[in-house]
């Protein structure tokens, strides 16, 4: 029998991270979570702040958001008006699905390429709209973050200076939290302080498998 030389060996490809979905609603304590699983060595990738990233720099982005929204989705410095773009798509779902439809792929792209440069065996991807988008689909496991609705709308009326009713607009908007908690594969209740919630997340990441 013929000895397999070297370069005709077959060798076993670097086995890919399991993808962990990790998304919560306004006030859910999901960043903090975020912050937590980072301090036990997981690197997590921020979707919204990526996307922000993005649509200043991608200029085949801007050019598209302002073919879809107009010039005014730009400020005369050409970064990015948030403010009238929030405003543009806040009472118009059609509008809102197309900027997801131009921003998402651009992040999911880049995500991928954040992958390949990981080298531990789970990462996790943070974003809001893990469930809504079904980005869970493309998720090993989705981890939810989750509170009592009274207690959100406390930590985002003290965080952002918003007015009860304010928050409770944002929140009407966002998929129902036992929606979410149906699909979830792990739940994190952050109901009530921060030692519980790192034993929480500590507890999550050692159950993953």
């Amino acid at each position: 029998m013929e000895e397999l030389h070297s370069e005709t060996q077959k060798t076993e490809p670097e086995p890919s991270p399991k993808i962990i979905g990790l998304t919560g609603g306004i006030g859910s304590g999901k960043t903090t979570v975020a912050q937590f699983i980072e301090e036990c060595g997981f690197p997590v990738y921020y979707s919204d702040d990526r996307a922000k990233t993005i649509v200043n720099d991608n200029e085949i982005l801007k050019e598209r958001i302002k073919e879809l929204l107009g010039d005014e989705s730009y400020d005369e410095n050409g970064s990015y008006n948030r403010k009238f773009v929030a405003e543009k798509v806040f009472n118009n779902a059609d509008l809102l699905q197309q900027l997801n439809g131009i921003i998402h792929p651009a992040v999911r792209i880049d995500f991928e390429e954040w992958v390949k440069k990981q080298s531990k065996y789970l990462v996790f991807k943070e974003t809001a709209l893990l469930f809504e988008l079904k980005l869970n689909l493309q998720c090993y496991k989705s981890l939810l973050v989750t509170a009592q609705d009274n207690i959100r709308i406390k930590r985002v009326m003290d965080r952002d200076n918003k007015t009860y009713r304010e928050v409770q607009t944002i929140m009407e908007r966002q998929m129902p939290e036992k929606e979410k908690i149906k699909i979830a594969d792990y739940i994190i209740y952050n109901d009530t302080n921060l030692e519980d919630l790192k034993e929480q997340t500590e507890r999550v990441i050692f159950e993953i498998e």
